[in-house]
């Protein structure tokens, strides 16, 4: 068994309900276990044609599932609930759930990177993530995730995040 953490986003929609309907998803389908949520927190829109607001928020997971397999898995719970994918990664959506952080994985690929690099970049992933697990290990920052957060420049602490 593996503990992943998830960021999960939605701005179309009942956001939060999508949201749930993905926790639910996540054991239904045998995905993992969930174990810790986040708050939500609303967001403005980074990098997205959209000016809709999107909830966010992060869940601990015990899962089985190698981090390709949990990518697969995810992205057909996106679909069921809504997603639809185009070429644009930036559009508007039902529901995003990526993959953060793996155990203590390091991985690069064409699909997936392992840790996702958006924790330092993005509040609105960096804080449910340490609502869920504050003590938690970022492998290539060699830092826990309240650390970084502790440390974390004005500009990045003021990215438009509130709990709801």
């Amino acid at each position: 068994m593996s503990l992943a953490y998830l960021g999960l986003g939605s701005n179309l929609g009942d956001r939060i309900a999508n949201i749930e309907k993905a926790y639910t998803a996540i054991g239904a389908r045998g995905v993992g276990t969930v174990l810790r949520k986040s708050p939500f927190y609303e967001t403005e829109p980074v990098d997205c044609k959209s000016p809709l607001k999107f909830v966010n928020s992060a869940v601990e997971i015990m899962t089985d599932l190698e981090p390709v397999e949990l990518l697969a898995e995810l992205r057909q719970i996106e679909a069921d609930l809504g997603r639809k994918r185009d070429n644009d990664k930036n559009s508007p959506r039902t529901l995003d759930i990526d993959i953060l952080l793996y155990d203590f994985i390091v991985m690069n690929t064409k699909d997936l990177v392992i840790p996702h690099p958006e924790i330092l970049k993005r509040l609105f992933v960096l804080k449910p993530l340490v609502d869920v697990k504050p003590d938690l290990l970022h492998p290539v920052a060699q830092k826990n995730v309240s650390e970084i957060l502790a440390s974390a420049t004005p500009e990045f602490l003021n990215q438009g995040v509130k709990a709801i």
